[in-house]
């Protein structure tokens, strides 16, 4: 895109914060939208949660990038909890989406956070964005979570659903809580390490988003993972060579069921997911491998 003007939900998070950064140095101007009365001009009022919007701020936006929702391992997971993980997602989508919609001139493409969690346990079977959802909490939630988006679909905004995968990165998600016990000799498998871990490096998971800003022919699911998923035992000993440091320990599922309650399954599942429209678009990644991924987040 040439120099831009681009709305980002969830700037503070792992991925909006990089994705500010990254746009910025390209020189597009960034307006974030915060939870606070604006104090600076590049800050937009919005309550996801009343499903309010200070749409004056996104008046002359090419993009919107809405990446906003709790953390899904931040908390046991509760009713309450689950609750609050659908409500994040569906609300906050459903405000932003009726927001982009009600512009006089809408913004081009709203690029709309989702999860490979859509597609539930694949076991070892692979799957690209034909596949149909799974069962199970999470692939509910991505479902309703993709859906909020149709007020800006129905008023002609290019809209995608970006399913992230596991993003491996030293700042924060999954692996930020890896790199900590790795280092310490501490990390090993999770169960019994055979189920699919589908990854990106932190770099590619930016470069990807940019791609489908700067590609007008892509719309609706696309997935934001490595090309080679790797298994959890794999994953494992990629951290072990990467960091110079043993991997003796492991955690029982049922020790992580206890831990973590209905979380285990999802810690547990296998994802096998492909990045097939991503690959047909022309993307081409600077990490595809799990140990050059790990060594990107490190350096």
């Amino acid at each position: 895109m040439p120099h831009s003007r681009i709305a980002v939900t969830g700037s503070t998070g792992l991925i909006g914060a990089a994705l500010v950064r990254s746009l910025r140095t390209d020189g597009h101007e960034v307006v974030r939208l915060v939870r606070h009365p604006a104090r600076s001009g590049d800050e937009v009022e919005w309550d996801p949660k009343r499903g309010y919007v200070d749409v004056a701020g996104l008046v002359g936006c090419d993009a919107v990038v809405h990446l906003a929702g709790a953390g899904v391992g931040d908390h046991r997971w509760t009713e309450a909890y689950k609750r609050e993980i659908r409500d994040s997602r569906v609300l906050g989508t459903a405000a932003i989406a009726d927001a982009v919609a009600s512009l006089d001139t809408p913004p081009k493409v709203l690029l709309s956070g989702s999860a490979i969690g859509y597609y539930g346990d694949t076991g070892d079977r692979a799957v690209d964005e034909s596949a149909p959802p799974g069962d199970g909490f999470l692939p509910s939630v991505c479902v309703e979570w993709e859906a909020a988006t149709a007020a800006a679909e129905e008023a002609g905004v290019r809209t995608v659903h970006a399913r992230t995968g596991l993003v491996v990165a030293r700042e924060g998600g999954a692996w930020g809580r890896l790199f900590p016990l790795f280092r310490a000799g501490l990390g090993g498998r999770l169960g019994n390490g055979q189920q699919y871990w589908s990854f990106i490096a932190l770099h590619d998971h930016i470069a990807a988003m940019r791609h489908i800003l700067d590609t007008p022919e892509l719309s609706g699911a696309v997935n934001l993972t490595g090309p080679d998923p790797v298994t959890n035992g794999e994953v494992t000993a990629a951290m072990g060579r990467v960091l110079h440091r043993p991997t003796l320990f492991t955690a029982p599922a049922p020790a992580l069921r206890i831990a973590l309650g209905d979380f285990a399954e999802d810690v547990l599942g296998s994802q096998r997911v492909l990045p097939g429209r991503l690959l047909d678009a022309g993307f081409s990644f600077a990490f595809p491998g799990i140990d050059a991924a790990i060594h990107a987040a490190l350096r």
